[in-house]
């Protein structure tokens, strides 16, 4: 059998277009799922999670505009970052490094899947993808999103860096851990028409 005819360019863009849409909307959702950590400036959220996702969904140029959309609409203003809060002064706050971390970790999780899937003939998605390549991807793109956040948060707070990774790296690691499982069963637990759907 020969392979399927690739789609028009101008319906590939719409396409696209929707999915980022709605990768969007997801990371905004779970910008307010926001739970205060007790002697931590950094609360719980779903964001990290939806921002990987968003790698999943996309190529890495998809997945990296998408997010910097969101972060620029959050600039300009709108009520889309942790706890329904936006505007300019947010990404100076103690939290604004771990917003530059989204910007990396969405394409890197995009990037990570596709060289993994060039070593499978039939890999084409994130969900077709080695399991080995999924764990990689996600634990790459929720892990990359602290580095700026912890280098920010111990500028901001003036602490060593072990300090900080006391309040703004250590009390996440477990609901991280959980959501990178949420992830994983997400990628392969879904039917495979809803993936046809999206790729």
């Amino acid at each position: 059998m020969g392979e399927a005819p690739a789609e028009p360019p101008q319906r590939s863009i719409v396409k696209h277009t929707q999915i980022a849409g709605l990768a969007i909307a997801l990371i905004v959702a779970g910008a307010y799922v926001s739970i205060p950590i007790p002697g931590s400036p950094v609360p719980v959220v779903l964001q990290n999670m939806f921002v990987v996702f968003t790698g999943l969904l996309l190529s890495p140029l998809w997945a990296g505009s998408a997010v910097t959309l969101y972060i620029a609409m959050g600039a300009l203003g709108a009520p889309i970052l942790a706890r329904g809060t936006g505007g300019v002064a947010y990404f100076a706050g103690p939290t604004g490094g771990y917003l530059a971390g989204y910007l990396i970790a969405a394409p890197l999780v995009a990037l990570i899947v596709a060289a993994g899937n060039r070593s499978q003939p039939h890999a084409v998605a994130a969900h077709t993808a080695r399991l080995s390549v999924q764990i990689t991807a996600v634990s790459a793109g929720m892990l990359v999103i602290y580095i700026p956040g912890v280098l920010w948060l111990a500028y901001k707070l003036q602490t060593d860096i072990g300090a900080t990774l006391l309040s703004g790296f250590v009390p996440f690691i477990i609901g991280d851990l959980l959501k990178v499982a949420a992830l994983i069963a997400i990628l392969r637990g879904l039917p495979i028409w809803v993936w046809r759907a999206l790729s």
